[in-house]
């Protein structure tokens, strides 16, 4: 019964975990990649569409991103997407494709963005708080319900606990990680 609390917070952290490094492949760093249009969706015949399924989207060089439609006449609802997305940049549309030229990054730009990563990961450690109390309150529940005693109860509850912390640690050096990436110019 125990193992299974444990199995699920582990598997539950762990989806949180990969969460934040979705979120964190968003951010631009000094170097540009495909991934910070990911979010970005183009009406494609009345159907919200990811930008990279109604074209090729590559990164040229390590300022500029270039975005191919597969379909001409999508140039001009691609552009409104791309200004609407708010990326920090206007996108370049010279009738074939859309280019993206990402200026390099101020010092305040880089230690805005490092904030966003930092509100990130207090929400994945949030997320991860969230999933110890509810495997602490099955735990109690189980004690409560009689099917383990007070003792195991409290082990039940410090092994949660290690597995919290566990995950927490793995957010901070994931973050460390992309901070050094950020301000590395």
């Amino acid at each position: 019964m125990l193992n299974e609390i444990y199995d699920h917070a582990k598997e539950q952290m762990g989806k949180s975990i990969d969460a934040l490094k979705r979120d964190f492949s968003t951010l631009r760093t000094g170097k540009v990649t495909t991934h910070i249009v990911d979010h970005i969706k183009v009406d494609y015949y009345g159907t919200p569409t990811a930008l990279n399924q109604v074209g090729n989207v590559i990164v040229s060089d390590a300022t500029t991103i270039s975005i191919t439609p597969w379909e001409k006449n999508l140039l001009s609802d691609i552009e409104k997407a791309i200004q609407k997305a708010d990326i920090g940049v206007n996108p370049n549309n010279d009738g074939d494709f859309i280019k993206l030229f990402f200026p390099a990054m101020t010092s305040e730009q880089r230690q805005e963005i490092v904030k966003q990563a930092k509100s990130m990961s207090e929400k994945a450690k949030v997320a991860i708080r969230n999933i110890r109390k509810d495997a602490n309150d099955k735990v109690k529940k189980l004690e409560k319900d009689k099917e383990i005693s007070e003792d195991d109860s409290k082990k039940g509850q410090a092994e949660v606990q290690k597995i919290t912390d566990a995950a927490v640690t793995q957010i901070e050096s994931i973050l460390a990680v992309k901070e050094a990436d950020i301000l590395k110019v």
